[in-house]
């Protein structure tokens, strides 16, 4: 016996998708279009209409996709699904969709447009290319390329100017996917255009010509970058970072120990508006010698005891704010109630707590601990780009060195 839509779908997360590409299309259609079946089933639906889509049911889909009150998941699949009908364009163009603030409606909007070929969306969509959230900067990338597609390459960056870094970025990647040489982009002012730039140069011999003709100290430096990811030459790496005298970003306030201690924590995988001079410190300094955790929290956990401070066992950053446990730092609560807490980080001797519990802090500066009083944690590092709860942006010492995420 076939089976039907609702056994090839029996529940969120369990679809048979070969099943449902086989499956009758008008049938498919009419379950997308109809509200009350659940949202995962009606999207898997849309999935399978991939290349398919009976044309007498065109209207009523589209009439989906334009019901504001309608699950958002349906309505940003079906507009991928129908990108290629163009009575759909007056709709998507029209200044009301910028009051739909349904999730993923904004950028799905623009994608649509972008495969209609719709040149006035090229500015919102180069916007979109340069975010750094890979789903919305996938987006914007095909809804360029339907652009492209459409109107040839140098359309596209003729509708926009050179002022906004999210321009030079798209035309960096419209002259690379040309076959022009984009060398010259790692002196754009913008790290983040100058990162895009450098991850697009594949010829190494080019980089090390480039580097007596940088313009710029970044510009030296993002080139020096790229030519590592190219050869991975450690030795040719440090040595280009010598003679440009081991430049650095300068923390006030940040000594070597902590700073050593961050920049081998972060600045290899730090996001793209970082300054180029952390990841060349990452990559040409050595990180600080790697300690016992298991050792530090046993250490700590005696002088605590030793003090009279009645420690409990100690817990990871995850453990104890209930969820993730993607984290630098562990936890021992003490006293009778255990609401008063040390932290431990995992990147070296750095322990903090409440400044106003000398006690706590002389136990464990006995046992060779480094206590982080509010003026160190309070010091920010600049330039440096940490993903922090949906934030990018440079942090504290406090919570670099005490970071957790869930």
């Amino acid at each position: 016996m076939a089976k039907t839509i609702k056994k090839l779908t029996p529940e969120a997360g369990r679809t048979d998708a070969a099943g449902l590409r086989a499956y009758d299309a008008d049938a498919l259609a009419r379950c997308v279009a109809d509200a009350k079946q659940p949202w995962w089933r009606r999207a898997a639906c849309v999935e399978a209409l991939a290349g398919r889509v009976p044309e007498r049911r065109v209207a009523r889909l589209i009439a989906c996709v334009q019901d504001t009150d309608d699950v958002s998941h349906v309505r940003v699949a079906l507009l991928g699904l129908l990108s290629d009908r163009p009575e759909l364009l007056p709709w998507l163009r029209h200044e009301d969709r910028e009051q739909d603030g349904k999730y993923g409606m904004a950028e799905a909007v623009l994608g649509a447009r972008g495969a209609l070929g719709d040149l006035t969306a090229a500015g919102a969509l180069a916007t979109l290319a340069f975010d750094l959230w890979r789903g919305r900067r996938e987006t914007g990338e095909a809804g360029i390329d339907g652009l492209v597609a459409r109107h040839g390459v140098e359309a596209v960056p003729a509708q926009l100017g050179e002022a906004r870094p999210e321009d030079r970025s798209l035309a960096v990647r419209l002259r690379d996917r040309a076959g022009e040489d984009v060398t010259d982009a790692l002196a754009d002012p913008d790290p983040q255009v100058a990162f895009r730039a450098q991850e697009l140069l594949t010829d190494p011999q080019r980089l090390r010509g480039y580097l007596a003709e940088a313009p710029t100290e970044e510009a030296k430096l993002w080139a020096a970058y790229a030519l590592h990811r190219l050869t991975e030459d450690i030795d040719e790496t440090r040595r280009l970072y010598e003679e440009l005298g081991r430049p650095r970003v300068e923390v006030t306030g940040l000594d070597e120990e902590l700073r050593a201690a961050i920049v081998h924590e972060y600045g290899r995988w730090c996001e793209e508006r970082s300054d180029p001079r952390w990841r060349m410190e990452t990559l040409c300094t050595e990180p600080p010698p790697a300690g016992d955790r298991g050792e530090r929290l046993r250490r700590a956990s005696a002088a605590l005891t030793a003090a009279g401070l009645a420690p409990r066992p100690p817990i990871s950053c995850g453990e104890d704010n209930g969820v993730g446990d993607d984290g630098t730092y562990d936890v021992i609560r003490y006293g009778e109630s255990g609401d008063d807490a040390v932290f431990l980080s995992t990147l070296g001797r750095f322990v903090a707590g409440e400044d106003d519990h000398p006690q706590v802090r002389r136990a464990l500066e006995s046992a060779g601990f480094r206590w982080l009083d509010a003026a160190v944690r309070a010091i920010q590092v600049t330039d440096l780009g940490v993903y922090y709860f949906g934030s990018r942006g440079p942090l504290g010492v406090d919570t670099l060195v005490f970071y957790w995420q869930d």
